[in-house]
């Protein structure tokens, strides 16, 4: 099969895929377009929003579209590192014996991350990285494909972590959950407040996510749209000779060449998942808002003139 014909293939799982989800998920169109463009990209997803919008329901949903091992962890202030990883124990014949944690899935689901202290977030990072663990000495691979798609709530502040930036930089997406429309609440509640069951069903098996995250790689891409992205990085940083006004007047830090990786493969991702065979300008584009905007630091001016993140990369664009 060429790669032309394996991207139509794409377009099509991919369009059963969000007609599947969406039995379950009411609206929220962008939330699942750049959830699933995180995973064919083999990138890592945050989503932030306030309880009760369905975000751990949606990563519920999308594994079992995917037909992949799923398992959650609620963080909280007392987890520790090997409630994450797994732990060293003793068995019947006095021989340790590494007992894997629930890090040992394809996706895992990080519900509410910034509520436990960062010894137990840093146990995510070599994972998040390198698709591995160590501990106890020893070294142990993931399962493949693995994710992260972590939750958290931008309100309540009291009693939380916040991540490194370390961390943040990990996360490939940074995809803002809002709340629903009026007509979109409606549909909720109907279908919520009845005992009726949803019966989803497996769309695209492992190795296929696997063969897809291989072809996202292999698309080629322009010189003009490889330029446009790493212009655009560029025009974050204070220190740049390309830097504009706004960035001078209200960032305080840029986003480093992580985010212009991302960026081209996340264009590639976008591109192929509407059809195209090389992604243009206008795909950059689609994903620079989820991406930039855990990778830039606002100032106080910017915070006391109401200058969103959101709106500093609008007008970077």
């Amino acid at each position: 099969m060429s790669d032309k014909e394996a991207i139509d293939g794409l377009v099509k799982h991919y369009q059963e895929l969000k007609t599947e989800i969406h039995k379950v998920i009411v609206g929220q169109e962008d939330v699942v377009d750049q959830v699933l463009i995180s995973i064919f990209s083999r990138g890592h997803c945050l989503l932030v929003g306030v309880p009760g919008l369905a975000k751990t329901l949606l990563v519920n949903t999308i594994a079992d579209c995917l037909g992949l091992n799923f398992n959650r962890v609620q963080f909280t202030p007392d987890l520790m590192p090997s409630d994450i990883v797994g732990s060293e124990i003793l068995d019947e014949s006095r021989n340790f014996k590494f007992l894997k944690g629930p890090i040992f899935s394809n996706i895992i689901l990080a519900d509410e991350i910034n509520r436990t202290p960062p010894k137990t977030q840093a146990a995510l990072l070599e994972a998040m990285q390198e698709k591995k663990v160590t501990t106890a000495g020893s070294t142990y691979d993931l399962p493949s494909p693995f994710f992260v798609l972590a939750t958290q709530n931008p309100i309540e502040q009291e009693g939380t972590y916040p991540l490194p930036e370390a961390q943040l930089d990990r996360f490939m997406f940074n995809v803002w959950v809002d709340y629903p429309s009026f007509q979109e609440e409606m549909a909720i509640v109907k279908s919520t407040t009845t005992d009726q069951k949803i019966q989803l069903n497996e769309i695209i098996s492992n190795e296929q996510i696997l063969h897809y995250q291989e072809l996202i790689r292999r698309i080629p891409v322009a010189d003009n749209v490889l330029e446009y992205a790493v212009k655009l990085v560029a025009k974050t940083r204070v220190n740049d000779a390309t830097a504009p006004k706004i960035t001078k007047d209200f960032i305080t830090w840029g986003a480093g060449p992580r985010a212009s990786q991302y960026l081209i493969i996340g264009a590639k991702c976008h591109a192929a998942l509407n059809g195209k065979y090389s992604p243009d300008i206008e795909d950059v584009k689609a994903v620079a808002k989820p991406i930039l905007r855990h990778r830039l630091v606002r100032n106080y001016r910017a915070e006391a003139e109401g200058y969103s993140m959101d709106r500093i990369i609008e007008e970077l664009l």
